[in-house]
């Protein structure tokens, strides 16, 4: 498979044309909103900002107080629902306590819901869509093969699975409540492997054997000691293991321009 480093640069040169020819009449802009100082969320946004900035997209980051209580917020989402010249929009996670993340998620218009977290949403959120694209663009064969994925969150783990079924392959999602014993039985009759628990170097060389034809997706990462770590021991013996970093990441944030350009074909 391609390295991720050089398909994610190959694939924005495509984006870079595409944005190029769009008319002046009609603007392509995306609205990121953050409500907190998460250290996570200020590297994430950093790194969109980037790409969009790279593609010549406009944008505007909209840093709201971290104090803002949820009413407000609403009249945020509401007011960028009704802005037509805003393509497509984000709300960044986490949000402060006393804010119902559920509520603002579905408050979000799904036609401008590019981060895919409304259930209404046309869009997959990012995540399941960069490492779908991925797949699809380095022609991979879906169908009967065994998916196995670890951590059943509503933005990675269950997506991911709806994806995949749609793909016509086999799916299992394990969690914490999953024996040892299955957790070995699955991952080792497994395909692909999507990692998404949050839990430095859960998945290691010597607790199981992989198939050869294995492909190992890394989504969590974690700092430990300073240094960040995925939940995969690195050098895993499979067919191909996404790096942590300059893995996933750069998958997410492609795919977040991805639902971008589809939201522009919308229309308002």
């Amino acid at each position: 498979m391609e390295e991720i480093i050089e398909y994610v640069k190959n694939k924005k040169e495509k984006i870079k044309n595409i944005v190029k020819n769009i008319p002046f009449s009609k603007p392509l802009k995306i609205v990121i909103v953050q409500v907190n100082d998460d250290a996570a969320s200020n590297s994430y946004i950093k790194g969109k900002i980037n790409d969009l900035t790279e593609l010549n997209i406009p944008y505007q980051h909209l840093k709201l107080r971290n104090d803002i209580d949820e009413k407000s917020l609403l009249e945020v989402v509401d007011r960028l629902n009704k802005d037509n010249s805003v393509t497509g929009f984000i709300v960044q996670l986490p949000l402060p306590k006393g804010i119902n993340e559920e509520k603002i998620k579905r408050s979000i218009d799904p036609k401008k819901d590019i981060d895919g977290f409304n259930p209404l949403s046309p869009f997959l959120s990012a995540t399941p869509k960069g490492i779908l694209e991925y797949l699809i663009d380095n022609n991979y064969e879906f169908n009967g093969k065994n998916a196995v994925i670890l951590g059943r969150s509503e933005i990675v783990g269950k997506p991911m699975a709806h994806a995949l079924l749609k793909k016509n392959m086999n799916v299992i999602v394990l969690h914490s409540y999953t024996s040892n014993e299955d957790r070995k039985f699955y991952i080792e009759h497994a395909d692909l492997i999507i990692v998404a628990i949050g839990k430095p170097y859960f998945i290691k060389n010597n607790d199981y054997k992989f198939k050869e034809n294995t492909v190992i997706f890394d989504v969590g990462i974690s700092r430990v000691e300073g240094k960040l770590r995925g939940d995969c021991e690195p050098d895993l013996k499979c067919l191909f293991q996404s790096p942590v970093p300059k893995g996933v990441g750069l998958l997410t944030r492609l795919a977040l321009i991805l639902n971008l350009l589809e939201a522009y074909n919308y229309g308002f």
